[in-house]
């Protein structure tokens, strides 16, 4: 399929491969559907260069600490991860953190439900745009929601998790 170029994107993670194939978008634009990828920054690059009106949305934890732990509880499910790998995907988390600025959303995943509101305001935001379709008391409460989560205007709840992965001075507040 790679070299058939039949992916829209593709990318070895965490020592996996994973893709995705060309077809889930042409048969979700074929439907009227969403396609929601949950795909690391290699991919999203992919994404963006094959569709440059691709909605991006860079989900982070809210600090190491809760990454670390949700990663030790997934392996006590998958019964695969050791430390080491934890070690591994929070160095290479860090990393990934610094290409926020490449995303048109920044949603911190802190507060489950409150996430969960936030990717539906986006998603039900950006099909009224590009449906042009913006009325409506509901739907401009859910964009505003949305547009709290847009990069440009989501400082405020990035900078504590930039700071936490020791991407940003505390005391400068620069990144």
């Amino acid at each position: 399929m790679i070299a058939g170029n039949e992916f829209l994107e593709h990318a070895q993670v965490f020592g996996n491969y994973y893709g995705t194939a060309q077809h889930s978008l042409t048969d979700a634009e074929a439907r009227g559907k969403d396609l929601l990828l949950d795909i690391d920054v290699q991919g999203a690059a992919q994404v963006r260069s094959k569709v440059p009106d691709a909605v991006t949305i860079f989900v982070l934890p809210p600090n190491p600490e809760t990454l670390a732990r949700r990663l030790r509880n997934r392996s006590r499910v998958e019964d695969l991860v050791s430390e080491e790998v934890i070690d591994r995907r929070l160095a290479e988390a860090t990393q990934e953190i610094e290409n926020y600025r490449q995303y048109g959303y920044i949603l911190v995943n802190d507060l489950l439900d409150q996430a969960v509101e936030e990717l539906f305001a986006i998603v039900i935001s950006e099909r009224a745009r590009r449906s042009g379709d913006c009325n409506g008391p509901d739907v401009r409460k859910l964009m505003e929601l949305a547009d709290t989560c847009r990069q440009a205007n989501a400082m405020e709840r990035l900078r504590p998790v930039l700071i936490s992965f020791g991407l940003l001075d505390s005391e400068a507040g620069n990144a």
